[in-house]
């Protein structure tokens, strides 16, 4: 399985743009049970999913962060701050980085399409902003982000200073840039015909979290749903 994963992705052309993809896997997973990581999603752990998603972006993917081995599905970043959420692992992977564009997607999102982190990172660079995030029905999404590696210290300045909600991080970090966070609608972009599903999921199933057992149940219903029409 992971070697056809691998072959499979070794054929995706990269990104022409200096960028990278992080998946973001150091969560407990308690309210899953076991580690979350490894849940089978569509016959494939949650990880796979995750990565394949940036590889299909045309993204050289790696993981920030993990409480289980997970060195054979992609290189690993250790969590520099453990104990004090997601974004420990993303100033950990901003660290380790030489690309500019850095994209972190949480590992229990495996319904989003990977046309959407594509076009997020269009954004980015088009705007040179720090921090592009997706909006939907208003609501701004914290993951998956496009993150300028020049906001490392003020993400750094957050975590050590307590703070643990990534969103407002995010907003201080672009504040002490002059900035504020680049909200990018979904909905536009799907009317305008920049955004598709490939199973034509409707846009508010995109971010689904798989959490919980019966969050893995409705993300299998709603691909094998879509997978029937």
């Amino acid at each position: 399985m992971i070697g056809d994963f691998l072959r499979e992705n070794e054929k995706v052309p990269l990104m022409e743009m200096d960028a990278a993809g992080y998946v973001l896997a150091g969560g407990r997973s308690s309210r899953m049970g076991t580690e979350k990581a490894l849940v089978q999603f569509d016959g494939e752990p949650l990880v796979v999913h995750a990565l394949r998603i940036l590889h299909n972006a045309r993204l050289a993917a790696s993981i920030a962060g993990a409480h289980s081995p997970l060195e054979s599905f992609a290189p690993v970043v250790p969590d520099s701050e453990p104990d004090r959420g997601p974004l420990g692992g993303i100033c950990a992977a901003l660290e380790a980085t030489k690309a500019r564009w850095v994209v972190f997607l949480p590992v229990d999102m495996p319904l989003l399409p990977a046309s959407l982190v594509t076009y997020l990172l269009e954004e980015a660079q088009s705007s040179g902003t720090a921090f592009t995030v997706a909006t939907v029905d208003g609501f701004a999404q914290t993951f998956p982000v496009v993150v300028d590696r020049a906001a490392l210290p003020g993400l750094r300045l957050a975590l050590e200073s307590g703070q643990r909600g990534c969103y407002s991080a995010f907003q201080s970090a672009a504040a002490g840039l002059g900035q504020t966070i680049k909200i990018v609608p979904v909905e536009h972009a799907v009317k305008e015909g920049k955004l598709a599903h490939p199973m034509g999921l409707p846009v508010a199933g995109w971010f689904l979290n798989v959490n919980r057992p019966a969050d893995l149940r409705r993300a299998e219903w709603s691909r094998r749903s879509r997978a029937v029409l």
